[in-house]
């Protein structure tokens, strides 16, 4: 079983492994403490803690099978820490750690930050005053050359354009619009082969055309409400297994027809929190 990375071991080269590697953290100190999201509402104190270990626990299996999983230290009184998606971006040997906009979560950035330079990325400088919330919002595509980067909840207006500025590749903004779907990640999914699993609503007119304008028909799944509100977005594609928290027997077979193998893995007390399956990894080998 993988064991937990002290974040101040010796760094070594973050691309020498040839399996993806994907980082976690154990939700010892997992809870609902405050309010930052919609699902947050009336969950405070309402957690299952054994059950989201296990819940955790189940994820972190199905991610080992097809991945090295990393584990970074969770600190105490820091409850959304689990959700590494947000610990920054990374792309190739380059990592932005996130500026978180909730001050509630802010104490994350110096240990996430330690984490990646301890595994030897290139920590890049990012605006302090510019709110980024790492791959909760920025998204690689799996077909074209673009990364896309949800705004207007999270990550400010203006982080696309410096995300770009900083990894050379061209970055599309796309504006969320519905409170439920704060992060990009909650709402879209890039799929192997340059398929892209979204939920269209949580996008104003612009992004849906700039997606449509990238992501051929064909390639495009789209998803209605139930299915969105199961978090079926919120899913990590691992060499072709997809794990999520949820999905209709629809989306499902919609899946299977465009050659992928959903795995369900329920995530309710995460939920509780507004966090599924690709809340709480973050792949480091992406290029």
């Amino acid at each position: 079983m993988t064991q937990p990375h002290s974040m101040f071991e010796p760094a070594r080269a973050p691309r020498e492994e040839k399996r993806q590697r994907v980082l976690m953290c154990a939700p010892d100190d997992f809870d609902v403490r405050y309010v930052i999201n919609p699902w947050m509402e009336h969950q405070i104190g309402r957690t299952a803690r054994s059950l989201a270990r296990e819940q955790w626990q189940n994820l972190r299996t199905l991610v080992a099978e097809r991945a090295e999983v990393e584990l970074v230290t969770p600190a105490a009184g820091l409850p959304d820490m689990v959700f590494t998606a947000n610990a920054g971006f990374v792309l190739g040997n380059i990592a932005v750690v996130s500026r978180f906009r909730a001050e509630q979560r802010r104490a994350e950035e110096p240990l996430f930050r330690a984490f990646f330079e301890a595994r030897g990325f290139a920590v890049a400088a990012w605006p302090d005053e510019l709110a980024f919330e790492g791959a909760g919002d920025a998204l690689i595509d799996r077909g074209a050359d673009v990364v896309w980067c949800g705004h207007g909840m999270r990550s400010a207006d203006e982080a696309p354009a410096a995300l770009e500025r900083i990894i050379g590749r061209r970055v599309i903004g796309l504006r969320l619009v519905d409170p439920r779907f704060y992060h990009l990640d909650t709402c879209c999914c890039p799929l192997a082969g340059g398929y892209l699993l979204y939920y269209p609503p949580a996008f104003d007119a612009a992004a849906r055309a700039a997606i449509e304008a990238v992501v051929p028909r064909e390639k495009r799944i789209a998803i209605d409400e139930a299915d969105a509100m199961r978090f079926a977005c919120n899913a990590v594609d691992l060499d072709g297994c997809v794990a999520m928290n949820d999905a209709s027997p629809q989306l499902q077979k919609r899946l299977r027809d465009a050659g992928f193998v959903p795995v369900l893995t329920p995530l309710s007390e995460f939920m509780k929190a507004g966090g599924a399956a690709k809340c709480l990894t973050l792949k480091l080998s992406e290029d």
